[in-house]
């Protein structure tokens, strides 16, 4: 379950990496940007808590590191706008998909302790 989730974060980290850089025209509209941004993030956090479950501190830093760092780069290209808030809301989100695998690696490890007493 580990390779799988550690290669479901590099997907998901590569999509939003071209999704955050790539022309406004070519980035993918799914609904409101917002929404988006959160659903992707929570997505990659949820994916990192299951591939490196005993790495919780490093995952927290690299998912703040990677929605701080995509933002920056925004600056760079002229068609798109940095904002602290698009960075902040990406962070919090990946932070809440951290979050959420915890509490379900949790919940596994209980489920497993009450077959095998």
């Amino acid at each position: 379950m580990t390779s799988i989730s550690r290669i479901a974060a590099l997907l998901l980290l590569a999509i939003i990496t071209f999704a955050t850089l790539s022309p406004i025209q070519l980035r993918p509209h799914l609904g409101d940007a917002n929404m988006e941004r959160a659903l992707a993030y929570i997505l990659f956090g949820l994916a990192l808590a299951l591939g490196f479950p005993s790495r919780v501190m490093q995952t927290l830093l690299f998912v703040c590191a990677v929605a701080g760092f995509l933002e920056f780069l925004q600056i760079f290209d002229p068609g798109r706008h940095a904002r602290v808030l698009d960075a902040l809301v990406k962070a919090a989100a990946g932070v809440a998909g951290i979050l959420l695998g915890r509490l379900i690696l949790a919940a596994a490890g209980r489920a497993a302790a009450r077959r095998n007493p």
